[in-house]
């Protein structure tokens, strides 16, 4: 189990990274919507290409944050009964829905959309769309996102059998951390006290 939760610890590192960054792929997304709109305000013309890649990032940023956010618990979740049981049981039925549910569901998708990309990357497949984008990029997305999501799956069912075994805390409690606000806030505070302090004892 020691080794399992090994592995469990660096799929969570490994999500937390890809987390950090995909978040600019929706302000990517932004950026171009708004370019895209001043353009065709300004000069009456548009590309498809713009059109495209805003859903080529937000397809990208949607699908590849899903195990970071399977990590932080931000999954939608029907709470009304299961709130109400043991924290056991809760930790039960997670560890039956990643086994009969998440992972035979990311491992079909899998089987079934690699080929999918193989070929479109074959292929060459371009957009129907006059002056489209290149398909494969963002189909690669969904076996990469399912992936990632899988290895979540995996880390979250080896985090929760941990738990079981009593050699974990409760994974599902989450660590509310200090924001970058609250502590430039601590930090002045801690300043100002220092200050009074000094002023105090002269």
């Amino acid at each position: 189990m020691h080794a399992l939760l090994k592995f469990s610890k660096l799929v969570d590192w490994l999500n937390t990274q890809i987390g950090k960054y995909v978040i600019w792929l929706i302000l990517g997304s932004t950026v171009i919507s708004a370019i895209n709109a001043i353009v065709r305000k300004t000069f009456d013309m548009s590309s498809n290409a713009f059109l495209e890649i805003q859903w080529y990032l937000f397809a990208a940023s949607f699908l590849i944050a899903a195990g970071y956010t399977l990590l932080n618990g931000e999954h939608v979740k029907i709470d009304v009964v299961s709130s109400r049981l043991s924290k056991r049981v809760q930790i039960w039925l997670d560890v039956f829905g990643f086994t009969v549910f998440l992972i035979p569901m990311c491992m079909a998708i899998l089987w079934f959309s690699t080929p999918f990309v193989i070929k479109g990357i074959i292929s060459g497949e371009m957009s129907s769309n006059a002056g489209g984008l290149i398909r494969w990029p963002v189909y690669a997305m969904l076996p990469l996102g399912f992936a990632l999501l899988l290895l979540q799956g995996l880390s979250e069912l080896i985090k929760r059998l941990a738990f079981l075994q009593g050699l974990i805390e409760d994974p599902t409690h989450k660590k509310v951390e200090k924001t970058a606000e609250e502590e430039l806030a601590e930090a002045i505070l801690k300043q100002a006290d220092a200050k009074a302090a000094q002023e105090h004892a002269i």
